[in-house]
């Protein structure tokens, strides 16, 4: 298997400092690969970037329609969301929508990543719960599918018709076997999956049509759409995911996942990309993934979105600029 490649550059001075690799997949909804860098056959846990096969099964099962979501909830069960009231307010009242509570999710609780949200949590004397988990609205997403299916309450065991039902979707669209799986942060099944077929199935859901031949390639439209549709829910405020995706006006679908992986799905070139930077830099992921959109020509390389994260400053804590973050040579080329 090829090593990892350089992807992106951290400079202070006039000097490369550090210096991120990783992987990168551009495919067709075939699994033909039109570009690679590194190695495509690197096998990798997608973590939270795949979050949107996770929830076919809520779709093309009937529940969704069943429940009555909306597309916000669909958007929920893609989403790493913040905690901010934006989320929460909308899991809960989903929750209530069921017959559910806090209690019957299985994500775990932590503080919510929005800081208003943390603020009101520690000022209060209070302790976050589990509907301010960054999955919250996939958990959600599971306990509707649980529901519909009349499963028992353990959807996050590898053996629960929910999880039977995922691993299924999931080795269809990715076109492999799942190399194994571990429990996510949320306590989910994470399936270990190859770039390729990962971003094979970033491509099907890419060129997936909402009036499409089958089931499960509407149910991948519209979770598309409405990711597209509302990018605040699937991460929030200030993140990358919610700020080019508005930058590129909902025309790509982008999502992250843990320890740096980056998917993107363009439905008007019918692509998938998938991305991991082998060191789990965050700050590597987002300007790899902005380089690659405007290598595709989806997103506008001279916007203001666009120069914050291919061309990030980094300050000292007197607020004077010390270097930069940038894609490595040739990866805009």
């Amino acid at each position: 298997m090829a090593a990892p490649v350089p992807l992106t550059e951290i400079w202070r001075g006039d000097r490369v400092e550090s210096l991120h690799l990783g992987h990168i997949v551009i495919s067709t909804p075939s699994g033909e690969i039109l570009q690679e860098w590194g190695d495509a056959r690197t096998v990798i846990y997608p973590r939270s970037s795949a979050k949107m096969i996770q929830a076919l099964p809520l779709v093309e099962s009937g529940a969704a329609d069943a429940a009555g979501l909306t597309s916000e909830q669909l958007a929920l069960a893609c989403a790493s969301h913040n905690g901010a009231h934006i989320h929460t307010d909308r899991v809960e009242a989903w929750l209530g929508d069921l017959g559910l509570t806090d209690d019957d999710l299985r994500c775990g609780a932590h503080m919510p990543h929005d800081a208003a949200a943390a603020k009101e949590i520690t000022c209060s004397n209070g302790a976050p719960r589990q509907v301010h988990n960054n999955c919250s609205g996939k958990h959600a997403g599971f306990l509707t599918l649980t529901k519909h299916l009349g499963a028992g309450p353990e959807y996050v065991d590898i053996d629960h018709p929910v999880q039977r039902a995922i691993r299924a979707a999931w080795e269809d669209v990715t076109g492999e076997p799942v190399h194994g799986w571990s429990p996510d942060g949320c306590s989910a099944p994470n399936f270990a999956t190859s770039l390729q077929g990962i971003a094979r199935a970033m491509a099907f859901f890419a060129a997936a049509r909402p009036n499409g031949a089958t089931v499960r390639e509407r149910a991948a439209a519209r979770l598309r759409e409405a990711m597209a549709r509302h990018p605040e829910l699937v991460a929030g405020e200030g993140r990358a995911c919610t700020r080019l995706m508005r930058a590129m006006n909902g025309n790509v679908v982008i999502k992250t996942g843990a320890e740096a992986v980056y998917i993107a799905m363009l439905p008007e070139k019918k692509l998938g990309v998938a991305l991991k930077i082998a060191d789990g830099a965050t700050r590597a992921s987002e300007a790899t993934i902005a380089a690659i959109l405007v290598r595709l020509g989806v997103l506008d390389r001279d916007s203001e979105v666009t120069h914050s994260y291919l061309d990030a400053p980094i300050v000292n804590w007197r607020g004077i600029k010390t270097g930069y973050v940038r894609p490595a040579q040739g990866l805009l080329d």
